[in-house]
């Protein structure tokens, strides 16, 4: 049986065997999938800016492999219909290096007379990879940036938080903003006894009303920087309530939560949706990406439709599973319906248009 797994690029080694199509901006197939990775490959992908690939292991690969050789008329199909992703952020490893650093020394110093310094300037970081390809997208399998999970979260949620505020039509300086909310939205954990942070088991419902305080602590240290706005602030207090009212630390409804709060409840619900921890399995993309879309008493419904249209959860070239038995190469993705790329059979040739298609509304991406 085949095992596949993405990994970070800095893990990967000469030897592995390359389990996805590396593709370029154009839709033109950089290296195949199946290839047994060499030094020059690995180099390649860290130029390239690519944070992590899938990789696979396992006898039978090669059986699996036979069955995809693809014909010279599914070739020509896949060629006619591939449409490039859009514009995607993209972290180079020295970038999140750097980051992964700055949010470290945040956790440990909320006192330091340079913290909001500290803050803008990862945001900076952010900000220049959003901006240096007009990013409007988000790879949500590969946004990895380290694997200590508080400090991965904390970026994961400005990363995707800053993208959905600019699909949702914030301003530069709000786009900025709200990614420093992100960096920012659970430095209250700092204040959080060690025992109960770290605990490798679920909490009791005691010390689960103790970690519900972070969000009233981070408002609390934030407050006495003078240079953060209230938006900021109050994202960070806010962003685990709901519409309904039944969020925390206050409990208030649609009309008192802030704007930043909508925005970054939806990053920080997905990100810990997927996120393994030492008492739960994360869940896949899709499968986390479903209970979003369920949550519609809970989210602002703007919001979560500017992040079903940044996220590419099968990015274009990769391989997927259909419904139906066949297997097939994602050729277009479609923001509006982030569920449903079209597809080409690897095998029949054929052209599944997911979206649109009814004759293929029956067929899903396992």
């Amino acid at each position: 049986m085949v095992q596949r797994t993405f990994m970070n690029i800095e893990n990967v080694t000469e030897g592995m065997r390359l389990d996805q199509a590396i593709v370029n901006r154009a839709g033109k197939v950089l290296m195949e999938r199946g290839i047994l990775l060499k030094k020059e490959d690995l180099d390649s992908l860290r130029e390239m800016g690519i944070v992590g690939v899938y990789i696979s292991e396992g006898e039978d690969y090669f059986a699996e492999v036979e069955d995809e050789k693809l014909s010279k008329e599914t070739v020509a199909q896949i060629e006619k219909h591939i449409v490039k992703d859009q514009a995607k952020v993209n972290l180079s490893e020295s970038v999140k290096q750097r980051v992964s650093q700055g949010i470290q020394y945040l956790y440990s110093n909320t006192e330091s007379a340079d913290f909001a310094d500290a803050s803008t300037s990862i945001t900076d970081e952010l900000m220049r990879a959003i901006n240096e390809n007009d990013a409007i997208a988000i790879d949500i399998g590969a946004l990895k940036i380290s694997d200590e999970y508080t400090f991965k979260h904390s970026v994961d949620v400005a990363t995707m938080s800053m993208i959905i505020g600019k699909k949702y039509g914030l301003d530069s300086k709000q786009i900025y903003e709200i990614g420093i909310a992100g960096l920012l939205h659970d430095i209250g954990k700092s204040k959080i006894p060690n025992e109960i942070l770290n605990k490798p088991a679920r909490l009791t419902d005691d010390e689960f009303a103790i970690m519900k305080q972070h969000s009233v602590y981070g408002y609390h240290i934030l407050q006495r920087k003078e240079q953060l706005s209230k938006d900021i602030i109050y994202g960070v207090l806010q962003h685990h309530e709901k519409l309904n009212g039944r969020g925390y630390p206050m409990g208030v409804d649609r009309n008192k939560i802030s704007l930043f709060a909508r925005i970054l409840s939806i990053a920080d619900i997905y990100d810990a949706l997927v996120t393994e921890r030492p008492y739960k399995k994360g869940f896949s993309p899709r499968t986390a990406v479903e209970m979003l879309m369920s949550m519609t008493e809970e989210l602002d419904i703007e919001a979560m439709r500017s992040f079903m249209s940044s996220i590419i959860l099968y990015p274009v070239g990769s391989n997927v599973e259909l419904s139906n038995g066949e297997k097939a190469k994602v050729v277009e993705n479609r923001p509006e319906c982030v569920l449903r790329p079209t597809v080409v059979g690897l095998k029949s040739g054929k052209l599944y248009n997911l979206a649109d298609d009814l004759s293929c509304a029956s067929i899903l991406i396992l």
